[in-house]
């Protein structure tokens, strides 16, 4: 599993598609917002935490047709799949590459980029531990996602169309922990709703995304 981690991690980096696109995708959104809404401080704050999420969310979404589909072409998917490693293993460990290459770098880089749509500054902290929080669901999301369309031809729309659905309940807390947080309300429960959707998602899609894999693959 940790060569099959490392190996992803450097086809991450080499090909520039986990670092370099999804970076610029969410820089290029937030730039953007102000020249859309207006330069006025007060809509920008109001706006900055589901903005910033919403950036995050599509940023991730750039990369996911690349979780499998390389592997598919190259006939490499054919050897991992008879592989002793558990195709379930697999699964969870390519979630984890694309956490790695795509969530936590956007993680890193939001409260930098908070300052450009000037967000509360209680708001900064929540930001970081909801995208940590969050992330890892949009990968295995995504993930399981590209399971379901691996092998297709010009996937990467269908791909998009199945996943968008299912990242709405995590950008719906996510995006919400840090509003309360900067209005000064409790924040426990957006966030307890956010660690549930991560810790089932990381439990269940696994499973799924494998058996997903072994019926496009026959």
């Amino acid at each position: 599993m940790k060569a099959l981690l490392l190996r992803d991690l450097a086809l991450a980096v080499k090909a520039g598609g986990g670092f370099g696109l999804s970076l610029a995708f969410f820089l290029i959104v937030t730039v953007l917002i102000p020249f859309g809404v207006g330069p006025d401080t007060g809509i920008l704050r109001e706006v900055a935490s589901g903005v910033l999420w919403v950036g995050a969310l599509l940023a991730c979404l750039l990369s996911l047709d690349r979780i499998f589909q390389l592997d598919y072409e190259d006939g490499s998917m054919d050897l991992l799949v008879t592989a002793p490693l558990p195709l379930e293993g697999l699964v969870a460990v390519k979630a984890f590459a694309h956490w790695l290459t795509t969530g936590l770098p956007l993680t890193l880089l939001a409260p930098v980029l908070a300052v450009l749509l000037n967000l509360d500054p209680a708001g900064f902290p929540w930001l970081v531990v909801s995208l940590a929080l969050g992330t890892p669901a949009l990968s295995m999301i995504g993930t399981f996602g590209a399971a379901l369309t691996v092998g297709l031809k010009r996937g990467g729309l269908l791909l998009s169309l199945l996943v968008l659905p299912l990242y709405v309940p995590t950008l719906i807390f996510g995006a919400e922990t840090v509003r309360r947080a900067v209005d000064g309300f409790d924040i426990v429960t957006p966030l307890l709703m956010l660690s549930g959707i991560t810790m089932g998602a990381i439990a269940l899609l696994p499973f799924a995304a494998a058996a997903a894999i072994r019926i496009n693959l026959r």
